[in-house]
């Protein structure tokens, strides 16, 4: 599709999750940490979950499949590459999810989420690192037509210079959202914010490109 070029094995990408100790293994328990946070704060019977590339679904699936009221979540994983698809289903059905969907789609699209928007919980990891600066205000700027009325948005960025973060947070706040964490460890380049939206929740339209892919950015992400 018009809105995934990049010719990076995202499969591949996934290996250094083995390795406890890599960067990509602490951005993810970061993520996993507000995921539970956000569970803890929010009581409600039921919670939907849309996760916008998400590989193997490592972040969503792991916080889950160690929670008692996991069956709250009604989530949607959507992903472009086959294999990680496929991954992601085999580890959705080992932690007994019945509430997960993975979904082959271009997440760069609106159709792709005809069944997932409105969410309370948006899960942006690997996303604003991989997308031209444009595409990256241009995400944001709909992410009011994903969300659901004080919906929660878990983003991640590389520091790499030029460092994108101050703009983006600076994006997210114009776009009705407020800033509940922000982390930039010292010893590595990754960033992981939390933002929760307070303004009005838009339709989505039924299609219409919100992102493109860049060629060759995994180490971006």
């Amino acid at each position: 599709m018009a809105s995934v070029t990049a010719t990076s094995d995202w499969h591949e990408w996934h290996l250094p999750y083995e390795d406890d100790t890599s960067p990509l293994s602490r951005r993810l328990r970061l993520i996993q940490q507000h995921i539970n946070d956000w569970l803890d704060q929010r009581p409600d019977s039921s919670l939907r979950v849309v996760s916008v590339c998400a590989g193997q679904g490592h972040d969503l699936i792991g916080a889950l499949a160690l929670r008692s009221d996991a069956d709250r979540v009604r989530a949607e994983l959507i992903e472009y590459d086959p294999r990680n698809v496929t991954a992601a289903r085999m580890a959705v059905a080992a932690a007994g999810l019945n509430g997960i969907t993975a979904t082959q789609a271009d997440a760069g699209d609106f159709a792709a989420y005809r069944t997932a928007a409105p969410a309370d919980l948006v899960l942006l990891a690997g996303v604003l690192g991989n997308i031209s600066d444009g595409d990256v205000r241009a995400t944001i700027n709909a992410l009011p037509r994903l969300c659901a009325s004080d919906a929660t948005v878990i983003w991640t960025r590389t520091r790499r210079d030029p460092d994108l973060t101050p703009a983006i947070r600076g994006w997210f706040a114009g776009s009705g959202f407020t800033e509940e964490a922000f982390h930039a460890p010292g010893d590595v380049l990754f960033s992981v914010g939390v933002h929760r939206f307070h303004g009005q929740p838009q339709q989505a339209p039924p299609s219409g490109a919100i992102f493109t892919f860049t060629t060759g950015g995994a180490s971006r992400r």
